[in-house]
């Protein structure tokens, strides 16, 4: 392969949809404890530390089940599907 052939990432349907079931799971744990979500996954996926999720609700064990690429493609996925089906309805 050379360097201008773009290289297929793919990940099964199933897959993602318990990437959302388990973030969500964990932005709700945040929220209660009086956390901003946002910003403490923010800081897991950038630095792999653990501790900026909460124990509550079991969310620190749970966002260890999924691999921090698997969060951003997740997170991403959403976003980008959010924007594209706003904009075409306008």
């Amino acid at each position: 392969m050379t360097n201008s052939e773009t290289m297929m990432f793919n990940v099964d349907k199933e897959k993602y949809n318990e990437a959302r079931e388990l973030l969500f799971s964990v932005y709700k744990a945040l929220k209660e404890k009086g956390y901003n979500p946002i910003n403490q996954i923010v800081g897991y996926i950038l630095s792999g530390d653990p501790t900026y999720i909460t124990n509550h609700l079991e969310a620190r064990s749970i966002i260890r089940r999924l691999e921090r690429d698997e969060i951003l493609e997740e997170i991403l996925r959403f976003y980008l599907e959010e924007s594209i089906d706003k904009n075409s309805k306008e």
